[in-house]
């Protein structure tokens, strides 16, 4: 599988680099209430996402990975407006869609898809293949009757299905069949922005690499932009450009992939990356880092840098400021107190 070359646009999280990006993330936030008792009383929140910057440029691929919990799922998810920012900015192409509500936002629909976790429970049973792409169509009043057939038939070939599969139902096809699905239903609408929520986390590994490849190579022949979020840092290394690393619904580093992998600056990403799995039966490799603790709750987060429970290098500032969102070397971003 040929690597995704570095991205000449990646700017800072905030810029795109010399264009427009096609995403814009500022401090964006997304808080859930906490209900208890008879009258239902808000008694706290859950702070999911709690100040997020990044942005993504035109045909780039923006790595987002991080523990179970922390928040990523929950940004792909409002960067869609499937779930609605607390507070913060998000602009696709330059245009502020924070506030639109649902008539508003159906223009930019059409940029905008995502591909769900799970390629059988995102895919409605009762309706077949050719439904499901060309729903799409109808919605927005794009084509009907023959002309859509023949574009549904169309994106069905180009992601290694065939034409004749339109008239059978997600429940006949396999795991990584059902992901093409989602994929040519995303797609459907000459899209530019495709949010992956662990896109191939349900699949074989070699299964895995063929979906992989399919989103690298339309990538290449549409200038598509990613936002891939995963836990699988070796599928985030090889189809992503840039890679931030999301801990208790923030950002902790943000760089070009290389430069995470080869010069990771935050503790958190260090921690992560010596658990990727070494190919060598003799043991050598990299010293393993084991982080004490459990992720704190983030109905109530830490004080001071939220990683400080965990982290091995804390010292006393740790605990009580937060550390601020800077810009350590060109391109690389990292909120601690110790770089």
């Amino acid at each position: 599988m040929p690597e995704a070359e570095a991205n000449p646009t990646s700017g800072s999280p905030s810029r795109g680099g010399g264009a427009t990006p096609m995403l814009e993330v500022d401090g964006l936030k997304t808080h859930f209430p906490v209900r208890k008792g008879v009258f239902s009383r808000t008694v706290g929140h859950v702070y999911a996402v709690d100040g997020v910057t990044f942005s993504i440029g035109k045909g780039e691929t923006l790595g987002l990975v991080g523990e179970s919990g922390c928040g990523k799922s929950t940004v792909g998810k409002t960067v869609m407006k499937l779930v609605e920012p607390t507070d913060g900015s998000i602009k696709v192409e330059g245009n502020d869609i924070t506030q639109l509500d649902r008539h508003e936002m159906r223009p930019f629909r059409r940029d905008m898809q995502i591909i769900f976790q799970d390629p059988y429970s995102s895919l409605n049973p009762r309706m077949s293949v050719g439904n499901i792409v060309g729903q799409a169509f109808a919605i927005h009043n794009i084509a009907a009757g023959k002309e859509r057939e023949e574009r549904v038939a169309a994106l069905l070939e180009r992601v290694g299905l065939r034409a004749k599969h339109m008239r059978s139902y997600p429940h006949q096809f396999s795991g990584g069949q059902r992901q093409r699905i989602g994929i040519a239903r995303a797609l459907a609408l000459n899209t530019k922005l495709i949010v992956g929520d662990e896109p191939v986390s349900a699949l074989d590994v070699s299964i895995q690499a063929q979906v992989i490849n399919l989103l690298m190579d339309l990538q290449e022949e549409r200038g598509l932009s990613y936002l891939f979020i995963s836990h699988d840092l070796a599928v985030v290394e090889h189809i992503s450009h840039r890679v931030a690393v999301m801990y208790l619904g923030k950002l902790v580093e943000l760089a070009d992939k290389r430069e995470i992998y080869l010069r990771p600056q935050h503790p958190y990403t260090e921690a992560l990356l010596s658990a990727v799995p070494v190919p060598d039966p003799a043991g050598r490799g990299k010293k393993r880092i084991l982080l004490e603790g459990d992720v704190p709750s983030p109905v109530n987060p830490p004080k001071g840098c939220r990683f400080h429970t965990r982290c091995p290098y804390a010292v006393a500032r740790c605990r009580t400021e937060e550390p601020e969102w800077r810009e350590v070397d060109t391109g690389h971003w990292v909120a601690c107190h110790l770089r």
